[in-house]
């Protein structure tokens, strides 16, 4: 039996697995990722799903461990291309029935919503869904019951004695299934916290942190930003807002489908009496407002990014103001999340963060919870997953600390298979793990395409243009020199010079030893100008050679 671990390792985002037994395939989770400042232009980050393309006949079910889009995002891309049922808890199937009705996929998805502790025969696996404390509802560890023993996977997880909804990691399950005749023979677990001492706090926490910051500040109106799958967050916001006096209004496209969700759902309970329109808090006092709104990562065309900038159609910041940004910043998201609250800044209104206010819990289990599952589940073998690097290999070595087998913890990267036979775990091979860059409404974009952005974002373009004449190879006209993002205006009109005579030359000399061809006329354009340009400026900008036959 393998597991070919595509993506979610060595990186945060696009969580991505295969399970195969006898020729059969489960896939584990299908998410996206979201671009990074050296992925420019590009505004959403999907996976290769090729691999599972090529076996799509082969592919008996998806199985989705939590609602989250590093998780589910990617689920109506892989439904286009295999045709499998789809497995999950009520409300993780919900956000993906909203994302697979935007897609025009609803009604021929084969959705199964799974009770906790319920359990599915999909090909020759049996899968058991066992409840885990998560920043979403509903999250699942799953359990491959198999014939080679149990295949434990995590899912996205921590230990909270007190969830806001009063459901709490299932160890009692997960000890019992460790006990069994074979035991847990592979855990895979979420790594995020590897590396940060203790047990991370209870999300019922933050609610009595934010009954005090509305209770402080009474009279004004307070904006409050979280991730809009984050149900407990929003239920305790709701709470501390009706117990000041105010209302709720949300706003955000993801905010508001969200909610409705989960108010359908029964797992957010506000009464219709405390929710108004975006549109009617103007005729509101200010203390009688609350605003929960999307863009806590400072998405530029966020709901709070929009109010930060002074462009939002339905918030006008201004003096005033209070407003919360109850997340953490994700991983590469520092800067635009401080480019968002020093906008607020300016407008006049007061900011409050998790850097100054507990306003803010991990959803992820740090060292002493990773410890106490593994004493739980005492696998034979373990892989550390969703985590950067450093973290799968923290947890690698926890793991080998409460007493795996160093030969029997493996610390993989995308794209790794590991399979499982009656002596252990070893890697068997390598599984195409790679990305497909979307910007606007097109589907690739390309690593080329990528790799001349960053060049023109960080050196500028400079274009050769020359006329030739096509049977002699003379100069009929230029060469012309044009720049962008390249040369100061001092020294423009110096170096264009100094270039233009250089590329003249390079040129006659190519005309007298019988060159005519277009294609090696453009090598010579661009080496003639490459060579002076790192000379004179030590700088590689783009070169793009334009030749032009008359």
């Amino acid at each position: 039996m393998s597991i070919a671990l595509l993506r979610g390792l060595g990186g945060i985002g696009s969580n991505r697995a295969v399970v195969e037994q006898r020729g059969r395939l489960v896939v584990l989770d299908c998410g996206v990722m979201f671009p990074n400042p050296e992925m420019p232009g590009v505004d959403l980050v999907l996976p290769d799903l090729s691999y599972l393309e090529e076996r799509a006949e082969k592919v008996d079910g998806i199985v989705l461990t939590h609602g989250h889009e590093d998780h589910i995002g990617a689920v109506p891309y892989l439904l286009r291309r295999v045709d499998a049922p789809v497995y999950g808890t009520r409300f993780t199937l919900g956000l993906t029935r909203n994302k697979l009705e935007e897609a025009g996929l609803a009604r021929r998805a084969r959705l199964h919503e799974m009770s906790d502790g319920e359990r599915a025969d999909i090909g020759p696996f049996n899968v058991e869904f066992i409840p885990v404390t998560h920043s979403v509802p509903h999250g699942c560890a799953v359990a491959f019951h198999t014939s080679m023993g149990v295949i434990l996977h995590s899912g996205d997880f921590k230990l909270d004695l007190h969830p806001v909804d009063g459901r709490r990691t299932d160890l009692a399950r997960i000890g019992q299934i460790a006990a069994g005749a074979n035991g847990i023979r592979l855990l895979l677990a979420d790594s995020t916290n590897a590396e940060e001492p203790g047990h991370t706090g209870s999300e019922s926490s933050v609610g009595e942190s934010l009954r005090r910051i509305f209770a402080e500040r009474p009279g004004r109106r307070v904006i409050v930003a979280c991730f809009a799958s984050h149900i407990h967050r929003v239920q305790q916001l709701a709470d501390a807002a009706i117990a000041s006096g105010r209302r709720l209004a949300f706003v955000g496209r993801s905010m508001l489908k969200n909610v409705a969700l989960a108010r359908e759902l029964g797992m957010l309970r506000i009464p219709d009496t405390t929710v108004v329109e975006i549109e009617a808090t103007d005729q509101l006092e200010p203390g009688e407002v609350c605003v929960v709104s999307t863009g806590s990562q400072g998405e530029p065309m966020s709901a709070l990014a929009l109010m930060a900038a002074g462009e939002s159609r339905f918030v006008d910041v201004r003096e005033g103001d209070v407003v919360v940004l109850s997340s953490h910043a994700i991983p590469g998201n520092e800067w635009a999340v401080a480019k968002v609250m020093d906008g607020l800044a300016r407008r006049g209104a007061e900011v409050i963060h998790a850097g100054v206010a507990h306003v803010h819990e991990s959803g992820h289990a740090r060292r002493e919870e990773l410890a106490t599952l593994l004493s739980v589940a005492r696998p034979q073998s373990f892989v550390p997953v969703h985590g950067e690097y450093r973290h799968l290999l923290a947890h690698s070595r926890l793991a080998i600390e409460m007493g795996v087998a160093p030969d029997q913890a493996l610390v993989c990267e995308d794209g790794d298979v590991v399979v499982l036979d009656e002596g252990g775990i070893d890697f068997g091979g390598e599984a195409s793990g790679s990305y497909v860059f979307v910007d606007g409404l097109s589907g690739d974009v390309g690593l080329g395409t990528l790799r001349d952005r960053r060049v023109l974002a960080e050196e500028g373009v400079l274009v050769a243009i020359v006329t030739v004449d096509r049977r002699s190879g003379e100069i009929v006209g230029g060469p012309e020199v044009v720049s962008r993002g390249f040369l100061t205006e001092g020294d423009s009109a110096d170096l264009s010079e100094e270039i233009r005579i250089a590329l003249h030359k390079a040129v006659e000399v190519a005309a007298s030893e019988g060159v005519r061809d277009p294609d090696a006329l453009r090598r010579v354009l661009r080496r003639a100008a490459g060579r002076l340009v790192n000379e004179k400026t030590r700088r590689r900008p783009m070169i793009v050679p334009v030749v032009v036959e008359a």
